[in-house]
């Protein structure tokens, strides 16, 4: 593994949840995978900033109805300084596209991680 995707991707995973904790409980393997490529190559990419990377992220998981991990990537979204409305507005357009039961779900856990003012 290289050490500086493995460094770069738990800076970065640090700045998205505060710490890297996230990936201790994962086994060694996918722990090294997710560190070094999906967070330390994938992640990095320069074409896509990384508050945009974040909202697509966010996307994809309400489009996939992947609640656990929406809930990871909606508090990252809120580290990054992505607007609430943003990701709400991203799950109305969502919906229309794969359906409201989606939206609940991401609603649902949007809300367990960000409780509206």
């Amino acid at each position: 593994m290289s050490d500086d995707r493995r460094d770069k991707g738990r800076a970065l995973l640090e700045q998205l949840c505060g710490n890297a904790d996230a990936v201790n409980q994962m086994p060694e393997r996918f722990r090294d995978i997710t560190l070094e490529h999906l967070f330390g190559d994938v992640w990095q990419g320069e074409a896509l900033p990384l508050q945009e990377r974040s909202l697509v992220t966010c996307t994809i998981l309400t489009a996939l109805a992947r609640e656990p991990e929406q809930r990871f990537h909606f508090a990252a979204a809120r580290r990054l300084g992505i607007p609430r409305e943003k990701i709400l507005e991203m799950i109305v357009h969502t919906a229309h596209y794969t359906g409201w039961p989606n939206a609940v779900g991401a609603l649902r856990s949007l809300n367990e991680v960000w409780p509206e003012d």
